[in-house]
């Protein structure tokens, strides 16, 4: 037994200390083979292939699909002026803006807006704008030869209001950042409609044509004379 330990010794010596041929089992070199050509399938089907399976496309898929079950909820918003002012001070669906202006957003115009390679959304000045139809116009179709692209084929309409709400909603902040650009300053947005208000009537309450006015003379002269 010792000769043939011996025998498994290999030549080579350090230090005094030899090494023992004690080579690792066949499954194991077949294990690692394996792993190895799974990584260059892995990487081949996930990152360049258009199957949908990457973590982004199943994250992105899982937002659309609630952000599809939520918009049910409000229905397909108009992309005007006056629903913009509606959402801009709607916290809960505001959070939807963020959530865009964080993914598509933030890369160009830097966090809280105060601009990169984009213009600061947090001052009063702007370039394309004059009203609050136009951010969304701008975020749809685009602007300046497309350096800010249009996102109208990417996103929902209602991303769009609700991003163009949270968007709003920077202006006058004047955050720290790129200086301001373009000579349109707008220093407030209208305030917001007032749809609960009750209209009022056409009708004069002391008109004297009224038959049931009851400060027409002649009508207290008529109920005097009929009164027992």
């Amino acid at each position: 037994m010792a000769k043939k330990s011996q025998e498994n010794l290999l030549d080579h010596e350090y230090d005094g200390i030899r090494e023992y041929d004690n080579p690792t089992p066949a499954w194991w070199h077949m294990v690692f083979i394996g792993t190895v050509v799974f990584s260059v399938v892995y990487y081949v089907f996930f990152q360049l292939g258009n199957a949908g399976w990457t973590v982004q496309q199943a994250y992105d898929n899982a937002v659309a699909r609630d952000l599809t079950s939520r918009f049910q909820e409000i229905g397909e918003l108009e992309m005007d002026g006056p629903t913009i002012r509606k959402y801009m001070d709607d916290e809960e669906w505001l959070t939807v803006g963020l959530a865009v202006y964080e993914k598509h957003c933030r890369s160009c115009h830097g966090d809280n807006g105060v601009g990169q390679s984009g213009p600061n959304l947090t001052d009063n000045n702007y370039i394309h704008i004059e009203t609050l139809d136009d951010i969304a116009r701008v975020i749809d179709q685009g602007a300046n030869n497309g350096a800010m692209p249009a996102w109208g084929t990417r996103l929902h309409p209602n991303e769009v209001v609700l991003v163009s709400a949270y968007v709003a909603n920077m202006r006058g902040k004047n955050l720290p950042g790129r200086k301001a650009e373009g000579d349109k300053v707008i220093t407030s947005w209208p305030q917001p409609a007032a749809d609960d208000t009750p209209a009022e009537s056409d009708e004069d309450p002391t008109d004297p044509s009224d038959p049931m006015d009851p400060t027409d003379p002649e009508e207290t002269d008529d109920a005097d004379a009929d009164a027992p």
